[in-house]
């Protein structure tokens, strides 16, 4: 696998373990931090959709 597939895997699975990490604390009880935690998943996506975006075109 090359580097930009590896780094895709890398934000992807960041933000699959902040989505299930957010749901464990929801259903914890810790429903405050469970939302704080999900809104992690679309910022971590973003960021990688920026860093990856960048290489591709330039």
């Amino acid at each position: 696998m090359n580097k930009i597939k590896w780094a895709k895997a890398g934000f992807v699975a960041a933000a699959g373990a902040s989505f299930l990490f957010s749901v464990y604390l929801w259903f914890s009880g810790s429903r405050d931090e469970g939302v704080f935690v999900g809104l992690w998943v679309p910022s971590i996506l973003s960021f990688g959709t920026l860093m990856l975006g960048r290489k591709s075109h330039g």
